[in-house]
């Protein structure tokens, strides 16, 4: 009997500090789980690599967000499987509920509108807990800070926590601040670089504000937003603003169609104020990937290619 009851005693005490229930905040509000989703839905590219990440597959019944704006490479598709798209872009309250999901991991304009037919309230009443994408937050409230790693740091962790996986959230978490950490030592003498992202549009830029994920990756490979001063996190501002703030390097956005990067830059090339600014006239750029600029595993090693580029001389 007492062996039975110290052998009771030792599991107790060494079962894990995760134990169900849980709780973690979604943009201002908590959300508790009495046990790990069985039947989770994800929205977008960047955030199905981070549930991919964790292992979490065979919890996920289906993705959504992804078909109908990107190209997929071998590595997701792998990562991915069997795991159904049930939208091709925005899933709709029908896409949601016929795969009976207990899950939804989106933010707001990445899957969910403010006020629109599919949000955390919306789907609360068909027994689906919403996690939203910390970064997105900011379109409910400005009030929040500038972006950095620490975006893409909570909501791995959140994901872990919701998903008893915690341990290997640390092991990921330790690993990119492992990456980073010589990525930063390489390039420690290196000033600022002024950076401009380009996202897409002609008669005006779409491009990173404040509180976008860019604005931290361009921090942490040793250069500085030029349009961080814009308080929002995706919006579009005027090409006289930016060729008068004069970027010397580019982050031009790769939506992988049939020009790739390259439309942008030619339009670059021929626009009559950014011909002249010197990151155009030098053609000093680099080309991401959506996943590599929105909240992702995928972050580290775009800083990791910003950095390079910026200064190919440290690596």
């Amino acid at each position: 009997m007492r062996q039975a009851f110290l052998a009771l005693t030792l599991t107790i005490l060494s079962a894990p500090a995760w134990a169900f229930p849980v709780t973690v905040d979604s943009c201002g509000k908590p959300v508790t789980f009495d046990a790990a989703p069985k039947r989770a839905v994800i929205q977008d590219i960047n955030m199905s690599e981070m549930a991919f990440a964790l292992g979490l597959q065979p919890s996920i019944v289906g993705v959504t967000g992804i078909t109908g704006w990107y190209k997929l490479d071998d590595a997701f598709k792998q990562q991915q499987g069997s795991i159904p798209e049930l939208a091709p872009k925005y899933p709709t309250i029908e896409n949601l509920v016929a795969a009976s999901p207990d899950f939804f991991f989106a933010g707001w304009n990445y899957g969910m509108k403010p006020g629109g037919d599919v949000t955390p309230d919306t789907l609360a009443p068909y027994s689906i807990k919403t996690l939203v994408l910390t970064e997105s937050c900011v379109h409910l409230d400005k009030n929040r800070p500038a972006a950095s790693m620490d975006l893409l740091y909570g909501d791995i962790e959140k994901l872990g926590k919701i998903f008893g996986k915690e341990a290997e959230t640390e092991k990921l978490v330790s690993g990119w601040k492992a990456q980073l950490a010589d990525i930063k030592k390489r390039i420690s003498s290196k000033g600022d670089t002024r950076v401009f992202l380009y996202d897409s549009g002609e008669d005006k830029p779409f491009t990173a504000g404040k509180f976008a994920m860019p604005t931290a990756l361009i921090s942490e490979a040793g250069g500085t937003n030029i349009m961080a001063d814009m308080d929002t996190s995706w919006a579009t501002t005027s090409w006289e603003t930016v060729a008068a703030r004069n970027p010397q390097f580019l982050v031009l956005l790769d939506y992988q169609d049939d020009a790739g990067y390259r439309k942008l830059l030619d339009f670059l090339k021929s626009h009559p104020a950014m011909k002249e600014t010197d990151a155009v006239k030098n053609e000093r750029f680099v080309a991401l990937r959506y996943a590599e600029i929105t909240p992702g595993p995928a972050n580290v090693e775009a800083i990791g290619k910003i950095a390079k580029a910026m200064h190919p001389e440290a690596f």
